[in-house]
């Protein structure tokens, strides 16, 4: 059982109060900490949180608080993190763990300088959705993944804090890149190193500093490429998709817009319809059970699993850093117009990677590329010599 204060009664508020005991059910929120006593008081009504405070300090101080859960605008994400640390509570943070790498830096060391358990909230790599893809990819049934695309895109943000580039840190990049680069890193393989991103962003619709759209690449060691596409200029709901190519196989996946729940209704639903909905009436999409489909559920069931069990989660804080990290080489490409190398002070995965799998051998002289079915029922087989390295195609 944890006691988790919730810091943050906004809208990513309300999902992880909803989600926090959902699964487990034996988790306890006793305190949410707002940003004023209104807020605060009707939060803590809503969910039957036992106090409610303004003040993150005194929160994250708390005698019946184990585990902090912080759900604040980005720029508070490393005051909140620090505090928590200093108060050897285990932490975790809703995404992306800060506005740029040096900020995530400075939390990853002090969550690890103080020893505390830290996760870190990135809820779409636990869709059930991403969990079964991941699960399909880790078992090889796609072979070595090449490409991965993943996509999220919306009418924009539901908080007038995300237009502000000095308390955001960004624009769409840093909100919802951070989604997409990550999903790309688990289907690609964390222990490859991310080593350079080109990107393209724009300001097309909104009239702010940041970014309201963007498309960018990251290449990897081994040579795998992840493509993410973002944007705050999205009409009709929210468009959340994904991609993976391997060289035995591929997925597709919609986790939102099209997920075999659609409804017509002339008078109008009268209420909330799905996150990011434009509409009431007409052909509507609405999502069975928001915070599973989201991963909200998954996320904290292994969040506080792991917490429990002493060991580390699917997603840490050292996850956000290397996330924050290839979102400053995108703004920095941005700038340049050129490819930038992704800046790691530390990186623990893997010293070297292949950019070549090995390939299978087909007799003596002959190593197998592939083998195909054809419609008249014959295989047709490519080969390649081992000696010459000659490229020939036999049909049995």
């Amino acid at each position: 059982m944890a006691n988790i204060a919730l810091l943050g009664a906004g809208f990513i508020g309300g999902f992880y109060a909803a989600s926090l005991t959902a699964r487990r059910g034996r988790d306890r929120v006793t305190a949410v900490c707002a940003k004023t006593a209104g807020q605060g008081r009707e939060f803590a009504a809503r969910y039957r949180i036992p106090a409610w405070t303004t003040d993150l300090e005194e929160t994250v101080r708390r005698p019946d608080v184990d585990v902090v859960v912080i759900g604040l605008p980005n720029h508070l994400h490393k005051e909140a993190a620090l505090l928590a640390a200093r108060a050897g509570k285990a932490v975790l943070c809703t995404k992306p763990l800060a506005r740029n790498a040096t900020e995530a830096k400075e939390m990853l060391d002090a969550v690890e300088g103080a020893g505390v358990f830290h996760g870190y909230l990135e809820d779409l790599a636990y869709t059930p959705k991403t969990l079964k893809s991941l699960q399909t990819v880790r078992s090889g049934a796609l072979g070595r993944i090449l490409w991965t695309r993943s996509r999220e895109a919306h009418p924009g943000p539901h908080s007038d804090w995300f237009w502000k580039k000095e308390l955001s840190g960004g624009g769409a990049i840093i909100d919802l890149g951070c989604h997409c680069i990550e999903i790309g890193r688990n289907f690609i393989g964390k222990d490859l190193l991310p080593l350079e991103v080109f990107c393209w962003a724009a300001t097309q619709v909104h009239p702010i500093e940041a970014e309201d759209s963007a498309v960018g690449l990251v290449k990897y060691a081994g040579g795998a490429v992840s493509q993410f596409e973002v944007a705050w200029n999205f009409r009709g709901g929210m468009d959340l998709r994904d991609e993976v190519s391997g060289t035995e196989g591929t997925i597709w996946l919609n986790h939102w817009l099209r997920t075999g729940f659609e409804l017509f209704s002339a008078p109008g639903q009268r209420g909330y319809v799905a996150e990011k909905a434009e509409g009431e009436s007409g052909w509507l999409f609405p999502v069975g059970g928001e915070a599973a489909a989201l991963g909200y559920d998954d996320m904290f069931l292994d969040m506080l699993d792991s917490y429990e069990q002493g060991r580390a989660p699917m997603e840490t804080f050292y996850d956000g850093y290397v996330v924050n990290a290839v979102m400053d080489a995108a703004y920095r490409s941005r700038e340049s117009g050129r490819w930038e190398a992704v800046r790691l002070e530390v990186w623990r995965g893997a010293k070297e990677a292949s950019g070549r799998a090995s390939m299978a051998d087909y007799d003596d002289q002959h190593f197998l590329i592939k083998q195909e079915r054809m419609p008249d029922g014959k295989t047709k087989i490519i080969l390649q010599n081992k000696a010459s390295g000659e490229i020939v195609q036999k049909v049995v």
